[in-house]
């Protein structure tokens, strides 16, 4: 089941709440109808996903993004994937998902994060200032999206809070520049995870999903 969510902020953020069946192990769901998302039965735990690129198109029906989505309902976890406000140059982005972020914190037990190529960066950045995350997974991500928005700094703050990180990078991959990223997480000990494909991961959607979704699950179970 999937509703719609107005994330609150100063930008339009708008989103989409997957939510696993209530039959999905470790689902927590009522049978009670609730009228809208706010009040919908819910797991316990939820992954906020962030899309790639907006300025190519990139948004919250990504199939990376869905990928993971089924992947996590079907094991009982909420997906909220969303769709950044207006083009901010990396930095209204960033506070997209941090206000994402703060909604579900507010709703669930235990809340992760992911992102897909620019979203990875994103959801890095996020987590680099947000406390209580139970975990983070990167698809792709760049380095860096401007001055200040900086996966490969981002990285060392998130292990510096004990949050458990995956980083998944194709080794064809010519469209990110992940390479920094990928050097930095193996010398901090953070688990990386090689495909052999190119940056959008053609044909393995599936197997991403599964990839980032059993890094997830297990830690927002904990």
């Amino acid at each position: 089941m999937s509703d719609t969510v107005l994330i609150p902020g100063g930008r339009d953020v708008r989103a989409t709440l997957d939510t696993a069946a209530s039959d999905a192990p470790h689902a927590d769901a009522e049978d009670t109808p609730h009228a809208d998302a706010e009040d919908a039965p819910h797991a316990d735990a939820v992954v906020v996903a962030c899309p790639p690129h907006p300025q190519q198109r990139g948004h919250r029906g990504d199939e990376r993004l869905t990928a993971v989505s089924d992947a996590l309902t079907d094991r009982g976890i909420d997906c909220l994937r969303f769709d950044y406000g207006d083009w901010d140059e990396g930095y209204g982005e960033s506070t997209d998902a941090d206000a994402a972020v703060g909604w579900a914190l507010d709703r669930y037990g235990r809340v992760g994060l992911f992102g897909f190529s620019f979203g990875g960066t994103v959801a890095l950045v996020a987590a680099a200032s947000r406390p209580g995350l139970a975990a983070v997974c990167a698809l792709a991500p760049t380095a860096r999206l401007n001055p200040d928005v900086d996966a490969v700094a981002a990285l060392g703050e998130v292990v510096d809070r004990g949050v458990p990180v995956r980083v998944v990078y194709a080794t064809r991959d010519s469209t990110a520049d992940w390479e920094p990223v990928i050097e930095r997480a193996e010398a901090l000990g953070v688990e990386t995870v090689a495909f052999e494909s190119d940056h959008f991961f053609v044909g393995r959607a599936a197997r991403v999903g599964e990839t980032v979704a059993e890094f997830l699950a297990p830690r927002l179970r904990e």
